[in-house]
């Protein structure tokens, strides 16, 4: 990653206000970015849309590594979006998105800033409140604070070429180190998938998690259970897929976390063993199915349970 020099505030953001690393400061061209995401971004600042850049693929831009996807937020609504593009399709009950299909089945991930919305806005209805919650659109400062880690925080403005920086994840990049926005225990307990998220994060790009992440992990490890089980096989199978799970498993039972994510069973050195087993058979190219991963996780114990 290149040593950025002093950045620059934008005024004209109101509070709060980013930090601006202009375009001969970053190491973000744009022969990097996909070329159809390229396309939307230019659409959506044609007809007077803000349209950024955002989440990961800014942040490995700017370190060098190329991104995996490439995310917009834009302040145009989901219905805005759509009136744009005619290969778009809404997608997400709970948090509503715009998928524009691009050839070769490639899609780009189109999301309207949110924010969090203030107490009185709340439906009284519970069963109302948790799909509002999530769709209250806002600016790129509120979006940026609703986001995981400060890196995953950085936006790339396709109007200015610059990079912005709403929670200092620009000097985390520097210093290799994951923070979480906001309270690590009240940010897990809003989403306990992120425990896992922030492990793998900091194992994948060899940065060292800061005190309070390492404080949270620890404080908050129990409420892995209530993540809907649904979204933990999904996270389970994506790190089986790329090779690392025996890794995160283990990290994960360092912080008491294993029990309370597999219904109770702590795993054993053999568990890991065929987990890795696992991980060497992803990255040399051979996918693994999900009841190889099942049987990979619990072997040890049905065989602890059901002896001979």
């Amino acid at each position: 990653m290149n040593n950025f020099p002093p950045t620059t505030l934008d005024e004209s953001i109101s509070e709060p206000s980013p930090l601006v690393i202009p375009r001969a400061q970053h190491p973000i061209s744009r022969r990097l970015i996909d070329e159809d995401a390229l396309k939307i971004l230019y659409r959506l600042h044609r007809h007077g849309y803000r349209a950024f850049l955002v989440g990961g693929c800014v942040r490995d831009l700017l370190l060098g590594r190329p991104p995996k996807d490439f995310d917009i937020g834009t302040n145009a609504t989901p219905s805005q979006i759509k009136r744009l593009f005619s290969n778009c399709f809404l997608v997400g009950r709970r948090f509503r998105l715009a998928h524009i299909h691009c050839a070769n089945g490639k899609v780009i991930e189109v999301a309207t800033f949110r924010r969090q919305p203030r107490p009185e806005e709340i439906p009284a209805e519970p069963t109302q409140q948790f799909r509002f919650v999530e769709n209250v659109f806002g600016t790129p400062a509120e979006d940026a604070f609703r986001r995981d880690f400060t890196i995953n925080a950085l936006f790339y403005d396709i109007a200015t070429f610059a990079v912005l920086d709403y929670t200092g994840g620009i000097a985390d990049l520097h210093s290799r180190t994951l923070k979480v926005i906001g309270q690590p225990e009240i940010r897990f307990r809003e989403d306990p998938v992120r425990m896992l998220r922030a492990i793998e994060l900091a194992k994948r790009l060899d940065f060292t998690m800061d005190d309070k992440l390492i404080r949270g992990l620890h404080a908050c490890a129990a409420f892995i259970a209530d993540a809907a089980p649904a979204r933990i096989r999904d996270r389970l199978f994506e790190l089986a897929q790329r090779g690392v799970l025996g890794t995160i498993l283990r990290e994960a039972a360092a912080f008491g976390m294993l029990a309370p994510l597999l219904a109770g069973y702590q795993g054993n050195e053999a568990t890991f063993a065929l987990l890795e087993r696992l991980d060497e058979r992803s990255a040399a190219g051979v996918p693994t199915e999900e009841p190889m991963l099942l049987a990979a996780l619990f072997l040890e114990r049905f065989l602890a349970e059901s002896p001979p």
